[in-house]
């Protein structure tokens, strides 16, 4: 809804005082350099400045209704100017009927009559050019209000997409190992079956925490480790170091587990013999460090690591940061492949980073 400028305290205040200094300086101005008394002095200074502030609300009310387009601009002067030559003839006929036997009044006001226009006119304009620049400023904000409102809808719903994108990959992958377990070790395929339902059940009481402490989100990663160790039974070895300053601290949800899905998957990638993924979180200068080392073999083109998964994390980091250095990989000599997690904390994760 549309702010009247008058309604804004401070600007009642500001103008209250300016109209009085203002009636001040115009009845002072007439009593020392004009010599009317003083009576006829504020009597000509509230009449003319007071039919002078009546016509100042009523633009400004009018232009709170109506807001005219670029092009329509001389309208309003028109008005301007049509309210000007309406509070002059109606301060002369008061002013020359309550002081119609001072002769040397009338000979002034006549003489100063045009001048009374153009001040008249001046004051008006430049009150309706200023309304008209409060109501578009004010008009502008309410669109960019509605615009970083709209933004933000958007952003949570191409966030909301981006976590649920990753659960049906990782859950297919899961489903056909419990079917072929359920060929050759009926037993294992009952377990893993038992872990993935308290994995699920886990993410979909996460689906409404946009961040979650270090605790939370490697007890969740565990629960998949649990889960991938039965699918790759000896061949997966997990080594994981969890600095204890790091547990309070903050980071999306589910954001981790694409990134240990993806060493598992090109760690074991075109190899029969076991490797060890390692994972270790650590923070740095405010800023928690999540570093996922797996082995892979240079000669394979899907150990670049470019899959969804790792897009998803760098779209959603720059939709939360703004920052697309935030997710970092790169290579060892000793055919180590590491991917880097950074993740900026603040006093309140939860309340700045929704």
């Amino acid at each position: 809804m549309t702010t009247r400028p008058l309604s804004v305290p401070q600007i009642q205040k500001i103008s209250a005082a300016l109209a009085i200094a203002w009636m001040v300086l115009c009845a002072a101005g007439l009593h020392y350099f004009i010599n009317f008394s003083w009576l006829i002095s504020f009597t000509d200074s509230f009449t003319s400045n007071f039919l002078l502030a009546i016509a100042c609300v009523s633009i400004s009310n009018m232009l709170g209704y109506y807001q005219p387009k670029n092009e329509r601009i001389l309208y309003v002067l028109i008005v301007t100017l049509a309210l000007s030559l309406v509070i002059l003839f109606a301060a002369k006929y008061i002013l020359l009927y309550i002081f119609a036997d001072y002769k040397n009044y009338i000979d002034f006001y006549n003489f100063s009559f045009s001048f009374r226009g153009l001040i008249s006119f001046i004051c008006l304009g430049w009150c309706a050019l200023a309304n008209i620049l409060w109501y578009r400023l004010e008009e502008q904000s309410e669109m960019q209000s509605r615009l970083l409102a709209a933004q933000n809808l958007a952003k949570e719903a191409e966030l909301n997409k981006l976590r649920h994108q990753l659960q049906p990959h990782f859950l297919f992958n899961s489903l056909n190992s419990v079917f072929a377990l359920t060929m050759v070790n009926p037993k294992e395929a009952g377990v893993m079956i038992t872990k993935l339902a308290s994995f699920l059940r886990g993410t979909l009481k996460r689906d409404d925490e946009l961040w979650v402490s270090v605790e939370e989100e490697m007890e969740y990663i565990q629960l998949y480790l649990d889960i991938e160790k039965v699918r790759f039974s000896h061949r997966l070895n997990i080594e994981v170091n969890v600095d204890e300053d790091t547990l309070k601290l903050c980071l999306p949800g589910t954001l981790l587990q694409p990134i240990v899905e993806n060493a598992i998957k090109f760690g074991l990638y075109n190899t029969s013999s076991g490797i060890t993924i390692k994972i270790d979180v650590t923070v740095q200068e405010q800023i928690l460090k999540i570093r996922v080392q797996n082995p892979f073999d240079p000669e394979m083109k899907a150990a670049g690591g470019t899959g969804f998964g790792l897009t998803a994390i760098k779209r959603r980091l720059y939709l939360l940061f703004a920052n697309t250095d935030l997710l970092q990989t790169e290579t060892e000599a000793n055919n180590l492949y590491i991917t880097t997690l950074k993740i900026p904390q603040k006093n309140d994760q939860n309340n700045t980073n929704r």
